[in-house]
């Protein structure tokens, strides 16, 4: 690893410091999404994408590149993936016409919905316990991690269809950034390898019932 954990928690420190109201902002789009994802309009749901999309391409610019990669050169790769997931939120719902946020009674809408709570509530407190205070800590909305967590738990309440293409870099940064649970002394990050895996496992879940379906037609 290139950099120390209190080089780390420094460059949070620094980029908290350095955007202002930012992460208030944030929470203020979080809460946002939510009453969007409960009216259960397409449009709504468009906006929802737009703002999910928002918080990646802040997260690739401003975190990954501006700061991060001040001590992690993979820091370029990883702002590149946040930005094409950006692009990706932003296409999406205008591409899966059918792309629409709801809470049903299943196991995705209850999963989808204890991430966003999670990232929301828990995560910041779990740091707080964990002994992390502001600035030196990810924030909502606008680090990676607390990012990844709320958009996972969004697009789990969207149809399968649409929504599954749009998991794979937030699961493939799930197991990058889930990596400082352990390496960086960042616990609330367990909820990030939590949040990848429950994908993963609705994923495999979809699959596994596609094909019982296949085999039911041609029986």
């Amino acid at each position: 690893m290139p950099f120390t954990v209190d080089e780390f928690f420094a460059v949070f420190a620094r980029y908290n410091e350095s955007v202002g109201p930012l992460p208030t902002v944030a929470y203020i789009l979080g809460l946002v999404t939510i009453a969007l994802v409960m009216a259960r309009s397409r449009v709504a749901s468009m906006i929802a994408a737009l703002i999910l999309a928002a918080m990646w391409a802040a997260n690739g610019v401003g975190y990954h590149w501006l700061y991060f990669a001040e001590v992690n050169p993979a820091a370029w790769l990883f702002g590149a993936a946040f930005l094409a997931e950006a692009v990706l939120l932003a296409t999406a719902p205008f591409v899966a016409r059918g792309m629409t946020f709801s809470v049903r009674s299943d196991a995705r809408s209850v999963v989808g919905t204890a991430l966003i709570l999670f990232s929301m509530v828990a995560y910041p407190v779990w740091g707080r316990l964990a002994g992390h205070t502001y600035p030196a800590v990810p924030s909502f909305g606008i680090a990676p991690c607390p990012t990844t967590i709320f958009t996972i738990g969004v697009l789990l309440l969207g149809p399968w269809k649409s929504v599954r293409w749009l998991l794979v870099i937030p699961v493939l940064w799930s197991v990058v950034g889930g990596s400082a649970a352990v390496l960086l002394r960042v616990p609330q990050d367990f909820g990030l390898i939590a949040a990848g895996l429950s994908a993963v496992v609705f994923a495999l879940a979809h699959r596994r019932d596609a094909g019982l379906a296949r085999h039911d037609a041609s029986g």
